[in-house]
């Protein structure tokens, strides 16, 4: 875990990183404003402050191990050492939480997203952001990891362009994985449509593809977002498996009269 956690944080230090990061920001800024409750909660990625647009009174940051030195997790105000597939919350205690490329870079993403929907309450809401493998960065990195893997140095690890570590869930993927656990998508959108670039200066000078790709080939973004809420069938009454006896009225009785 530690392994998977310093490739990420490394790369969200790139250009790319930052840029990506920025954008995913403005969302959770966006999802999150206008959500009540008491109690919400962030899964990973310090580096995204997905609360901070928030004002539920508890807000909790959950990572696997300890911040590193320079990142004291201001938002949210209290930062938890946990396991995201073994949350220390009980059932229905939570009307928020966001998972920042959480189920990505987890070890077993479908539990991850089971325990999730276990602490949520009735109506709440997970906020989830992750890498589109249809995508140019998916592309590329999907031909960097084939190189590696057949050996072709010149084109191996190196030309990885997305952390390393991690396996990319699609979001028609997830849809079936939230469907299944009894979610209800309320809105999704695609973001970063600039080529794969390394460096800033390209990177700006593709600045024109986002208004494009949103256009023209909005499912193509290099990252989605999620938004679903827990929704929680009622019960129904059934009746009793017999038909009710019918009363049967009294034989009549014959009068007789002296008349």
């Amino acid at each position: 875990m530690t392994a998977k956690i310093i490739g990420l944080t490394d790369w969200f230090s790139t250009a790319p990183g930052q840029y990506l990061l920025a954008w995913e920001q403005a969302q959770f800024d966006l999802a999150v404003a206008d959500l009540f409750g008491y109690n919400a909660l962030q899964l990973g990625l310090p580096e995204l402050q997905g609360l901070q647009a928030n004002r539920m009174p508890h807000r909790w940051l959950a990572l696997p191990e300890v911040l590193p030195a320079g990142q004291d997790g201001r938002v949210p105000r209290v930062a938890l050492i946990t396991d995201a597939a073994a949350l220390p919350f009980p059932q229905a205690s939570l009307d928020l939480v966001v998972l920042p490329h959480t189920l990505e870079f987890s070890a077993d993403p479908h539990h991850v997203l089971r325990e999730v929907e276990r602490v949520l309450v009735p109506e709440g809401r997970v906020v989830i952001s992750g890498f589109n493998p249809a995508s140019l960065w998916g592309l590329r990195q999907g031909r960097g990891r084939f190189c590696a893997r057949v050996g072709l140095s010149a084109f191996g690890a190196s030309s990885l362009y997305l952390p390393e570590a991690g396996d990319f869930i699609g979001p028609w993927r997830l849809r079936d994985w939230l469907r299944l656990l009894s979610f209800e998508v309320e809105s999704d959108r695609f973001g970063c449509y600039r080529p794969a670039m390394r460096t800033d200066t390209w990177l700006q000078r593709y600045a024109w593809l986002d208004r494009a790709g949103a256009r023209w080939w909005p499912i193509f973004g290099a990252v989605y977002f999620v938004v679903a809420v827990k929704r929680v069938r009622g019960m129904r009454l059934l009746g009793p498996a017999w038909k009710p006896r019918r009363a049967t009225s009294a034989a009549p009785v014959s009068v007789t009269h002296r008349h």
